[in-house]
C-alpha cells in the first residue's frame, strides 16, 4: 500500500467512514472505494464486502480485484428512551455495538434510566443530520408517536443504515408507509423498514421484545445477501 493510500485510509477509519480497497490481482494496482462511489462492479462487491465484513473478489473489465472491506464499529440509534430501550441498550452493548439514545424528551431520556449510555435529547433528524447512519449501523424507532417516529424514519432511509426497525402494529405500520410515502419515498424504500420490530416469536414484555429486535438486527447484518 502507499504512503498516500494508506495515508488517505487512516483518515477514514480515523472518521469512522466505512471503505474498501480493492487490489487487482494481476498488477496489485489499488483503489480506495466507498460506499457512496459510483456505481459498478467493484462497488457492488464493496457493499457486499462492508456488509458481511468479509473479503470479496470480483471481476470486471480490468480482471481480478481482491476487495477488503475497513469497517467502523457497529453502531445502535435507539430513537426513543422507553422501557424497550431501556433493555435492548444494555443487550445491544454486548453484542458489540455502540449505542447512542435520541429522544427530544429528557424526562425519558436521562442518566437514571439509561445509565453508562450516550444519550441526546434533541430531535433524531437533526442529529442523523450531523451523524448519518452509515453501513454499520442499525435505526430503531421506539417513541410511537409520529411527530418523532416519522423524522426519525426519513433520516434513516435517506442513509446507508443495514438496519431499519419502527415499533407499532401492523395496522400503524400501514399508515406510517402511506405517510412516508408521501414525502417521495417508494415500496422498495419503504420495504426497508421492519415494522412491526423484531422477529415475530411472541414477544410481549419489553424485555421480549427487545430480545426480538436485537435478534432480527443480527440477522440483517450476519445473513446479508
Amino acid at each position: 500500500m502507499s504512503p498516500e493510500l494508506l495515508s488517505a485510509l487512516r483518515e477514514d477509519l480515523a472518521a469512522k467512514r466505512p471503505v474498501a480497497i480493492a487490489t487487482h490481482l494481476a498488477t496489485q494496482a489499488q483503489r480506495r472505494i466507498h460506499p457512496d462511489d459510483t456505481a459498478d462492479a467493484l462497488h457492488e462487491a464493496v457493499i457486499q464486502a462492508l456488509r458481511t465484513d468479509k473479503p470479496q473478489t470480483v471481476e470486471d473489465a480490468d480482471g481480478s480485484w481482491f476487495v477488503r472491506p475497513y469497517n467502523p464499529p457497529l453502531q445502535m440509534l435507539v430513537v426513543g428512551a422507553v422501557h424497550i430501550a431501556q433493555a435492548l441498550v444494555p443487550m445491544a452493548k454486548l453484542a458489540g455495538y455502540s449505542v447512542s439514545v435520541v429522544d427530544p424528551r429528557g424526562q425519558w431520556a436521562n442518566p437514571e434510566r439509561f445509565p453508562n449510555t450516550e444519550l441526546h435529547v434533541e430531535w433524531p433528524d437533526e442529529w442523523m443530520e450531523a451523524h448519518p447512519p452509515h453501513t454499520r449501523t442499525a435505526v430503531i424507532v421506539l417513541t410511537h408517536d409520529p411527530k418523532i417516529d416519522d423524522p426519525a424514519l426519513e433520516g434513516a432511509l435517506r442513509s446507508g443504515a443495514f438496519y431499519i426497525g419502527a415499533l407499532g402494529s401492523k395496522g400503524n405500520h400501514g399508515k406510517r408507509r402511506q405517510r412516508l410515502a408521501k414525502l417521495g419515498f417508494d415500496d422498495a424504500d419503504l420495504d426497508r423498514i421492519h415494522g412491526p420490530i423484531g422477529l415475530a416469536i411472541g414477544a410481549r414484555s419489553p424485555a421480549e421484545i427487545a430480545i426480538a429486535t436485537l435478534a432480527q438486527v443480527t440477522s440483517a447484518l450476519r445473513q446479508a445477501k
